[in-house]
């Protein structure tokens, strides 16, 4: 990959986020800007439910101009992609070519997203594909990057993971056929601190809460999520 090339990263803010960073890095791709869809009726990030608030503290500690793609509390798939494509326009006007994502194994994901982007010129990148989700999390750990779990998927977990930090135990803890990675959407995090960031991102946890969602393809429970709200100190 040429440096020429201006490259944005996909940031959730997550613990798969800042690992595909420092592997991108590794590998000598250096993003110039982070992109992050918004719930703009709660002003924090989709799916995770981390306050905007931190999410700029993330990119500034990054050192990366944020971008945003401001979305409402429950867009259809037509209004999510809309909402994509308006943003990744202005990005593409500012220079931008490439995108990185830290997706590890979700064919179909990756199939998703390499076509939505080809139709606007735009490549992809994914510096985890294919890893072990399981040595990813000890390397996670072991460059001393740091996250905790702000949201969980009961279908799947516990309730009582959320709010725990992410260390050796937790992935000791977790069940048989739950992701190490949390690639099928087990659970989600905060990174706050590790080689990537020039400094520490300062939080205390808040309370607990639980929300459900309808079922994708509207058939059988709805989908309960736990959530550990963030607050910046």
């Amino acid at each position: 990959m040429e440096q020429a090339k201006k490259i944005y990263l996909n940031w959730s803010g997550g613990k798969d986020s800042s690992l595909c960073l420092w592997e991108a890095v590794r590998q000598g791709i250096v993003p110039g800007a982070l992109l992050t869809s918004i719930n703009s009726v709660y002003d924090r990030i989709s799916m995770h439910g981390v306050r905007r608030e931190l999410l700029l503290q993330q990119a500034a500690s990054l050192g990366l101009p944020l971008h945003t793609v401001e979305l409402p509390e429950n867009p259809s798939m037509p209004e999510y992609e809309e909402k994509m494509r308006a943003q990744v326009t202005s990005l593409k006007r500012l220079g931008f070519s490439h995108a990185i994502f830290g997706d590890i194994f979700l064919e179909d994901l990756r199939q998703y997203r390499e076509k939505q982007l080809q139709l606007m010129e735009i490549g992809s990148l994914f510096p985890l594909w294919k890893k072990d989700t399981g040595e990813l999390l000890r390397q996670f750990l072991d460059l001393g990057l740091k996250a905790i779990v702000v949201c969980v998927n009961e279908q799947y977990l516990d309730k009582s993971f959320c709010g725990r930090l992410i260390d050796r135990s937790f992935l000791h803890d977790l069940p048989t056929g739950v992701d190490p990675c949390g690639e099928n959407g087990e659970y989600h995090s905060f990174v706050y601190d590790g080689p990537v960031f020039k400094e520490p991102i300062p939080f205390t946890t808040g309370e607990m809460l639980t929300r459900q969602y309808d079922r994708p393809d509207a058939t059988g429970e709805n989908y309960t999520f736990c959530f550990c709200d963030l607050i910046s100190l």
